[in-house]
């Protein structure tokens, strides 16, 4: 196979680079616009109790509140203050789109008077659509109601579109910060400006497929917007990693024999089969997200593993059709004081740093092995402590009407009325819905509860207000002291609301996380054993992934839910951390660091094929990767360092999170702990069960024994 791509590259090169500038231009035209295209957060699961109740009571004709508007400046002591909220009111009930709108005056319900009765607000429901209509006519709402002096708008359907509109922003400022400083570490990394440039090349063309994928998608099925940002950011990141990896080996072929079919041959089917295996390992750890059936989640999954496949294609294919065409160019325009360490550098080398470093290592392998684990372990210990919270408004920055909104009317009105918890009684009349309600008022941790109000088709809803924020342990327990009523006979109860929702997507991401984890293990598993022939490698990989994400949530937590770097990072601490993020970023870092194992692996794994010594090979390995693989974590921790400038909280813990874990795998990981244990185990390493033995000759994807002067 690898071979074959070799020829394609060499014979049909210009045809290549011809397609890939048209592919680029139709994807940019087509994908450009695809942040209008996607879908809010997505949190629902369908099969929970909340989504089941929200669905009924919406069906049979219950809306939940929208836009909420706070006006400021309104005293209720002023005879002008109602006839401007009446005014306000009328201004928006107008609209096509909108069902009602409540407030003090129709209602006299002091839920909409602030303690100091200085202010008022008033609640927009909207008819029923689908997500994006829903959060473009709350858009529409908030900047017609904004342009009144001391009106702020917020609410679900105003948050949710300044989210989009934010992650949209963040993503061109991401971008912008991203690539002169990923430009310039090429450039030291490379030694040369045509070879620096190849990166950012086929990084760019990574983008605009990135994008055109997503647009598909979206018009396949509903894609989360947040999906955008870590799409992006992963497909420029490996698709910088894959062309550094084929980009350093075919310079260091052609500084051997010089450019050719040969050279192209030795690239593809060294380097090109690391980075085919690579893609499979993160497309692998990043599909099992499609388990989940939040929207946040598999779209995560679905757009992240098919980049990963995308930016190995690219590398695969374009990448070396430009080597082909550059030839020895690829070395051009080298600054003067870089020219020489480029050499160097193309040459295989047995006394360079990482050389020694390996074997300093190596002659103490029990030391290192322990004070490498023992860090890793000590840095993850903070997890045992981790908080988790929602997605709500204040994700926002403090600018944002919606996160305005929503700190006002929690600081300064009736608590926890925003939040309510919903009974969904069907079945046995007003007089079992009455019931339910009485019952309702006498559970631990209720404020209030509402009059029932009948709905249509036999349905009632019942408003519930906890004593407590809604994400508490006091609410959660509340709710399921309300979930444990029984029921009058012959009807049904269901309990939603934001608590329960809360509830409910824990459960969820329970339920569905041991399948998640199964796929990863046993994939990473069955590609590392293809690659290596080793049962012993995969699984002390898993080990060192596993200890690596340890370390990772630990720091999170240190830095997100504690607040320790504050100002630094410009965020203000939720004291806890999003609860979809130990998911997310143990699939995205699960998948790269067993890159950079299968990266690191490969060029051991070549050493000892050509007749080095089990320990010989680990430092030849180490020496040739050592550079390249700390050039690759330090060019994408760049491309996911770029999304803490985000001002969105949980993408801002998304990118620090992911960084951490390339520079922790390729540091102490793969500096330390590897060589250390692969020392120790020494022929092990290689072991497994003669009958795999012999299904991994049977296999061999692509493998080729390259004479042995050719130094990995």
């Amino acid at each position: 196979m690898f071979d074959a791509l070799a020829r394609f590259a060499d014979g049909s090169a210009r045809r290549i680079g011809l397609f890939a500038i048209l592919f680029f231009l139709l994807a940019g035209a087509l994908g450009g616009s695809v942040a209008e295209r996607l879908d809010p957060y997505g949190a629902d699961d369908p099969a929970t109790e909340t989504v089941k109740s929200r669905e009924r009571l919406e069906a049979a004709g219950l809306r939940i509140p929208a836009v909420l508007a706070v006006v400021e400046n309104a005293s209720v002591a002023k005879p002008s203050t109602r006839a401007r909220i009446e005014a306000l009111e009328r201004s928006v009930r107008r609209r096509g789109d909108v069902k009602s709108v409540s407030g003090y005056y129709d209602t006299r319900s002091p839920v909409f008077l602030s303690h100091d009765r200085r202010s008022m607000y008033f609640a927009v429901t909207l008819k029923p659509t689908d997500d994006k209509r829903w959060q473009e006519a709350g858009a529409d709402i908030a900047e017609q109601l904004s342009a009144h002096p001391g009106v702020v708008v917020g609410g679900a359907a105003v948050a949710q579109e300044q989210v989009n509109k934010q992650v949209e922003n963040d993503l061109r400022t991401a971008e912008m910060l991203a690539f002169p400083l990923l430009f310039l570490l090429s450039l030291l990394f490379f030694r040369s400006l045509i070879a620096s440039a190849l990166p950012l090349l086929i990084g760019g063309l990574a983008i605009v497929g990135t994008f055109l994928i997503l647009r598909v998608a979206s018009e396949l099925g509903s894609i989360s917007i947040f999906a955008l940002n870590l799409t992006t950011a992963l497909g420029l990141g490996l698709a910088i990693d894959y062309s550094l990896f084929v980009v350093s080996r075919y310079r260091e072929e052609i500084a051997k024999d010089g450019p050719g079919l040969a050279a192209m041959r030795r690239v593809m089917a060294t380097a090109g089969r690391t980075v085919f295996f690579s893609s499979l390992t993160v497309a692998a750890a990043l599909a099992s997200l499609l388990v989940f059936p939040q929207r946040f989640l598999y779209s995560m999954g679905l757009g992240g593993s098919l980049v990963a496949l995308f930016a190995a294609l690219i590398s695969l294919t374009v990448l070396p059709a430009v080597l082909t065409l550059l030839g020895t160019r690829v070395n051009a325009f080298a600054p003067r004081f870089l020219q020489r360490r480029a050499e160097a550098d193309a040459r295989p080398a047995e006394q360079g740093f990482w050389y020694r470093l390996s074997r300093f290592v190596m002659r103490r392998p029990g030391r290192v092995a322990t004070f490498s684990a023992v860090l890793l372990i000590v840095l993850g210990l903070p997890f045992l402590e981790i908080k988790f919270n929602t997605v709500d408004p204040t994700v926002l920055p403090e600018t944002a009407s919606a996160r305005q909104a929503y700190d006002t009317v929690s600081a300064e009105f009736p608590p926890y009325h925003e939040s309510p918890i919903w009974i969904d009684v069907e079945g046995g009349g007003p007089r079992a819905a009455a019931q339910v309600a009485a019952r309702a008022k006498r559970v631990e941790g209720v404020a209030e509860v509402a009059p029932p109000q009948r709905l249509a088709g036999g349905v009632t809803a019942i408003q519930v207000i906890s004593a407590h924020p809604f994400v508490s342990d006091a609410s959660e327990d509340t709710v399921r002291r309300i979930r444990a009523i029984e029921p009058p006979p012959r009807t049904t109860v269901l309990v939603g609301g934001a608590t329960a929702d809360f509830i409910d997507f824990q459960g969820s991401l329970g339920r569905h996380l041991p399948i998640a984890l199964a796929i990863v293990v046993l994939a990473t598993l069955t590609i590392l054993f293809l690659m290596t022939g080793s049962v012993v490698l995969p699984i002390k990989s898993l080990l060192m992934n596993f200890l690596n994400l340890s370390a990772v949530f630990g720091l999170l937590v240190l830095i997100f839910q504690d607040g320790r770097l504050e100002g630094l990072l410009d965020y203000s601490s939720p004291g806890a951390i999003e609860q979809t993020m130990p998911i997310l970023l143990f699939a995205v870092a699960f998948g790269l660091s067993t890159d950079y194992a299968v990266f690191l692996l490969s060029r051991i794994k070549e050493a000892r094929d050509n007749g080095a010594s089990d320990s010989e090979s680990v430092a030849i390995g180490l020496e040739r990767t050592g550079r390249i693989v700390t050039a690759a974590a330090l060019l994408f921790a760049v491309a996911m360092f770029a999304f803490a400038t985000s001002k969105i909280i949980f993408i801002k813990q998304n990118g620090v999170g992911t960084a951490l874990a390339v520079l922790i795998d390729a540091s102490l990981i793969r500096a330390l702990l590897v060589p250390s244990l692969m020392e120790l185990l020494g022929k092990w390493n290689w072991w497994a069960p003669k009958p795999l033995r012999r299904l991994h000759e049977r296999f061999k994807i692509g493998e080729t024994q390259l004479e042995p002067q050719v130094n990995p």
